[in-house]
């Protein structure tokens, strides 16, 4: 069935954007597909059968849905390579890594969290357990690495006492440590695009940290597509992609198909909130200098987004604390840039309602509020904006993107749907429950179009579809994590089947 391309879905419920204008919205419905697009929706029996038959047998049908930050070739290595998340302490990191086999000569790590660690890494500790195999422990967010003194050597960087790079230091060896074989890369993102399928993805914004339009012409050629695909371009290739003629939309080039596309400008503005680098107005705990990294200053920020524009590329701004969102939507002011601000993490109340002025969408990662829940609590108790403002955002009329930012979380969409509406999980009580949302935003932010423009189940409509188990508009936060997604539909295709 996989491969197939259907004619008709036979008896389906809507429960996504689209259900609205339903006569009879919670009854079951025919759909007949052609070219693409959703032709024609009727009560179940009132369509004529043609082509290739789905059966719904009554699930719940939604538009496709998308994940607006991943880091896509990261997240395809990551599988396999040494999970850290659940690590308390550096010791315990150190001595997991130690026992570990080498692959290609090396040890990678990756997803721990220092911030909640109750010890403090040091190159000395790494050292005594992981020896003269060079061994790498990538921080969850991405923004740190924690070496031993043999990768250092390998990579040539002078160690500092605590082993950890941080930010473009760290960017860097993650770079590294992701140029793998092609072939290699390019079947774990096979991989990855056909188990994202399978948890009702069709489509994607790849922010990798590389010229990600050599690696997407390859990837087109070679015939993956499973997803369409929205491709970055970082600043140190702004000046390529300009004189190579990449705009926003275009097709990647040389493809056979429309999935792989250009997408926009990524500039990271600011650091994060476990390395203690978002730049924020009131200074960290202990630390009276410390208001975190402002990585790229203003004026800069406006002449990237200014050449950007001319050219044709939308801006996606990395921008967690409130110092860097602030000087993000300045910048989008200035320019009048389009695009959105990635993580919105910690955002001034005076803020919130310039994303809706501005048109600018908040491409944000709920799950993210729940991994930091407790860091947050500490590492930010004294700021005086609103952190993770979901709810916030979306009643001053933002359009919320929600995303993964994977490897940092897993790519799931129901996850994020479920830390968005329920604010908890693992039976915790619900961590700031006046952020929660309702799960037709929810649903909405998990389409391409985002909450406020999301893609339907209408006539007219691309046909990037997903049929689950169970009403999503009913589940409680377990049951919508948990999520069974029964077909996915990729312009009709099917590319996740039972």
């Amino acid at each position: 069935m996989i491969g197939q391309t259907a004619g008709f879905l036979r008896a389906v419920r809507v429960a996504g954007p689209g259900r609205e204008f339903l006569p009879t919205p919670d009854e079951p419905v025919d759909l007949v597909i052609l070219g693409g697009r959703i032709v024609d929706i009727a009560p179940t029996g009132n369509l004529r059968p043609r082509g290739h038959v789905v059966e719904g047998a009554g699930g719940w049908l939604l538009p496709g849905l998308w994940d607006h930050h991943v880091h896509v070739l990261q997240w395809a290595l990551s599988a396999d390579r040494t999970a850290l998340g659940d690590t308390t302490s550096a010791r315990e990191a150190a001595g997991i890594m130690g026992r570990v086999p080498a692959v290609d000569g090396r040890r990678v790590g990756v997803g721990f969290r220092d911030g909640l660690w109750d010890d403090v890494p040091t190159l000395e500790l790494l050292d005594a357990t992981t020896g003269e195999v060079p061994t790498y422990l990538v921080n969850a967010d991405v923004h740190s690495v924690w070496l031993n003194s043999a990768a250092f050597r390998r990579e040539g960087f002078e160690p500092p006492a605590s082993g950890m790079l941080r930010e473009e230091d760290a960017f860097e060896i993650s770079r590294r440590i992701n140029a793998v074989d092609p072939e290699i890369a390019d079947r774990a993102v096979e991989r990855m695009a056909r188990a994202a399928a399978a948890r009702g993805v069709v489509g994607l914004v790849d922010l990798d940290m590389t010229w990600n339009d050599e690696a997407w012409q390859r990837r087109a050629a070679r015939g993956v597509d499973a997803l369409r695909v929205s491709y970055g371009t970082y600043p140190e290739h702004l000046d390529r992609a300009i004189a190579e003629g990449l705009r926003t939309g275009y097709p990647v080039r040389g493809a056979a198909h429309d999935l792989v596309r250009v997408g926009p400008l990524k500039a990271i503005t600011d650091g994060s909130l476990g390395t203690r680098t978002a730049a924020c107005a009131h200074h960290y705990p202990g630390d009276v200098h410390n208001h975190g990294l402002l990585t790229i200053p203003p004026d800069e920020l406006v002449d990237l987004m200014t050449r950007a524009t001319a050219a044709g590329l939308d801006c996606a701004i990395h921008a967690i604390g409130d110092l860097a969102n602030a000087h993000a939507l300045d910048a989008y002011a200035r320019t009048g840039a389009v695009g959105t601000i990635e993580h919105a993490q910690l955002v001034a109340h005076a803020d919130i309602p310039r994303f809706a002025r501005l048109g600018i969408a908040a491409s944000v990662q709920p799950e993210h509020a729940l991994d930091d829940r407790d860091m947050t609590d500490a590492i930010w108790a004294e700021q005086s904006a609103q952190a993770y403002p979901l709810r916030a955002l979306a009643d001053s009329g933002a359009n919320l993107r929600f995303g993964s930012d994977a490897p940092v979380s897993p790519l799931d969409p129901w996850a994020a749907m479920a830390s968005a509406v329920f604010r908890t999980r693992d039976g915790r009580d619900a961590w700031q429950p006046h952020e929660r949302i309702d799960i037709d935003t929810a649903i909405a932010a998990s389409t391409v179009g985002g909450s406020t423009a999301p893609a339907e189940v209408a006539p007219g409509a691309s046909a990037d579809l997903v049929i689950v188990d169970a009403d999503p508009r009913a589940a409680d936060e377990a049951g919508l994590r948990a999520m069974p997604v029964r077909t996915t539909l990729l312009a009709g295709r099917v590319t996740h089947a039972p």
